[in-house]
């Protein structure tokens, strides 16, 4: 994926605004401007932008995979054996170099909704001015280019195709945990087979029961189903770091009377999204014009999220539809739409699918059933 057009994005934004040297330290961010992501625990790695050249700083462990993979100009490394030591033990052993060919009061750009507070106590320590880049980034990564189009599309139907064998697997005395398993040993085959040396990032939940559907976010257990459950199965599957999420409320067995009338409600919600979902529509009527449909069912009080996210390198990304959210939908633009309501002893009502906006057009990349007798096992 070819990045320069983003360090140059970048630098007119640095030129304009005096900033002498920018400072990366997202991990995501960083893969969006180097094509390089590490695991990241308890060793910082920084990317240093200035007008002149791209630098990243890693940990030893890293030198390797950075050299193969990071789009920069320079790579520094740091090390926590003896042997090499001397080169460096700390990121700030670079960084400090870095930072002393800047005069006193330069600017230095960082993501002020992610940098350590330490490391910007550290630059201030050194007589610089400390300004926000983040932002600048977070507006750069709302418009995909066709690269990352091209990887969402197939992240949504490698997506699909997880919910398609682990809603497969759903049967009584199965656990939440052996559902999410069946749909990522399906990825993985299929992603081994098709895309050699890529990589994958599989996230998933699998809440079942009265109980624990209506905790939107929840980790998967060993709970088994039963006969008369809900449950809520929610993928997203990231092919070489981009995203496709798909989330189903599915039955085991039939439902009741009013759980069948909110799960029509929650179907027509999220149809009312897609269809709102259109370029130069302000993204706070995509969220309406699911909730008026959930308003007026009856439910409006336990509608208690956004419609939709956006999506790409990041699980969650901005811009959010949101009811009071002004901007405008553009073309590149990827979202999730899944308008959801959690009725204490009813159930969690909850579908999603990724969508994205190009050329003029909205295109859902998931494919799964969305209407309920596909989903009643």
């Amino acid at each position: 994926m070819n990045t320069a057009h983003r360090i140059a994005e970048l630098r007119r934004l640095m030129e304009a605004r005096e900033i002498a040297l920018s400072l990366v330290m997202n991990p995501d961010n960083q893969q969006y401007i180097t094509g390089f992501k590490a695991l990241i625990y308890s060793r910082p790695i920084v990317l240093a932008i200035s007008t002149e050249k791209t630098t990243l700083v890693v940990p030893g462990l890293e030198e390797v995979h950075a050299r193969h993979e990071a789009k920069v100009d320079e790579l520094l490394v740091y090390y926590e054996h003896p042997e090499l030591a001397g080169r460096g033990k700390s990121h700030l052993d670079h960084l400090g170099k870095i930072l002393s060919g800047l005069r006193n009061g330069a600017r230095v750009g960082v993501e002020m909704n992610f940098a350590p507070v330490a490391l910007v106590e550290y630059l201030r320590s050194h007589g610089l001015e400390v300004v926000d880049v983040g932002q600048k980034i977070k507006e750069m990564r709302f418009i995909k280019d066709e690269a990352e189009i091209d990887l969402m599309l197939e992240a949504g139907r490698l997506t699909s195709l997880e919910c398609r064998a682990a809603l497969g697997a759903v049967r009584a005395g199965v656990t939440e945990m052996e559902i999410d398993a069946a749909g990522s040993e399906a990825v993985f085959e299929e992603v081994s087979a098709k895309h050699p040396g890529a990589t994958l990032d599989i996230l998933g939940m699998t809440p079942s029961g009265l109980e624990r559907t209506v905790m939107p976010h929840v980790f998967s257990n060993t709970r088994k189903l039963q006969a008369g459950d809900i449950l809520i199965h929610s993928r997203q599957v990231a092919l070489n770091g981009y995203r496709g999420e798909c989330e189903r409320t599915a039955f085991l067995g039939r439902p009741s009377a009013e759980q069948e009338r909110a799960f029509k409600v929650m179907e027509e919600a999220q149809q009312a999204a897609l269809d709102a979902f259109k370029v130069g529509v302000p993204m706070k009527e995509v969220d309406l014009a699911a909730r008026r449909i959930i308003q007026k069912g009856g439910f409006g009080d336990y509608a208690i999220h956004r419609t939709g996210h956006a999506i790409g390198l990041s699980a969650h990304e901005e811009p959010y539809l949101r009811f009071d959210e002004e901007m405008v939908l553009e073309d590149g633009m990827a979202f999730s739409i899944e308008p959801g309501f959690y009725v204490p002893g009813l159930g969690g009502f909850r579908h999603s699918d990724t969508i994205i906006l190009w050329n003029g057009r909205s295109q859902l990349t998931t494919d799964y059933p969305r209407e309920l007798e596909s989903l009643i096992f």
